[in-house]
């Protein structure tokens, strides 16, 4: 099993221009298969096409793509790995595509498209889906979302999407952002507990830097990225690079 970001997720909100959307995106091949865990936001599309470039992978190539909830952050690029089956609650795609349009982060229209596309996956319980793959129910944050996990001779990798979106999640059992706090908080603890079941296991939220269980607790594997670039002045020459990792970066 190889696991490859693409995309870093952040744990952080805009103060004055809504969701920043910048949530983790990751290629993993695993045997004959080669799955992609959830797939980003529209701004990350170029991103995504020179990084999967970078790793010699034709979109095509993508077998299956796991979606943790159809929120527009992790959800909207399906569309661009076209032999992929998509995988997704089924419990999720009953609501998304089932209400009408509201001032949230649920896109509309590829809810719709999935509810009929032929190559949506429904995922109704817990269990194997894949050879080696997993899902786990684990709603609150969404009604439906899902966790997968990967698990090869090699190593394990689970992915919490927004049911745990970062480590103060994790550590602290309550969340940002739910439609029922209760079964969010359940949820952090049903992930917590497939976290540790397998000593060796990576785990990818949809918002932070992926992480390890250690004695001491999750450690970060990596080290975070993030910043912007700003025109202030009066060409485009002048530019300010304001940088957005954590300033304790070693935690």
């Amino acid at each position: 099993m190889n696991v490859l970001p693409l995309t870093q997720g952040y744990p952080g909100k805009s103060t004055e221009h809504g969701g920043l959307g910048w949530s983790s995106v990751t290629l993993v091949r695993h045997g004959e298969r080669l799955l992609l865990a959830d797939t980003g936001s529209f701004g990350m599309r170029s991103l995504l096409a020179a990084r999967l470039a970078a790793h010699g992978v034709d979109p095509a190539e993508v077998t299956d793509v796991l979606l943790t909830h159809a929120h527009y952050d992790h959800a909207a690029n399906y569309l661009l790995f076209p032999s992929a089956a998509v995988w997704i609650g089924a419990a999720e795609l009953d609501w998304a595509a089932g209400r009408q349009a509201a001032f949230d982060p649920l896109p509309e229209l590829y809810a719709a498209d999935l509810a009929s596309n032929p190559r949506t996956r429904r995922v109704a319980r817990d269990g194997e889906i894949l050879p080696g793959v997993d899902a786990f129910v684990a709603p609150g944050h969404t009604p439906g979302s899902v966790v997968y996990r990967v698990r090869g001779a090699d190593g394990t990798v689970l992915f919490s999407g927004d049911a745990a979106k970062n480590r103060a999640e994790l550590l602290g059992g309550d969340v940002d952002m739910t439609l029922d706090r209760d079964a969010s908080q359940a949820s952090v603890r049903k992930i917590l507990d497939l976290w540790r079941e397998y000593p060796d296991t990576l785990l990818v939220p949809g918002h932070d830097v992926p992480m390890r269980w250690t004695p001491s607790g999750p450690e970060y594997v990596g080290k975070r990225l993030a910043g912007i670039r700003s025109w202030f002045g009066e060409d485009l020459a002048t530019t300010t690079h304001f940088d957005l990792t954590d300033p304790e970066g070693d935690r």
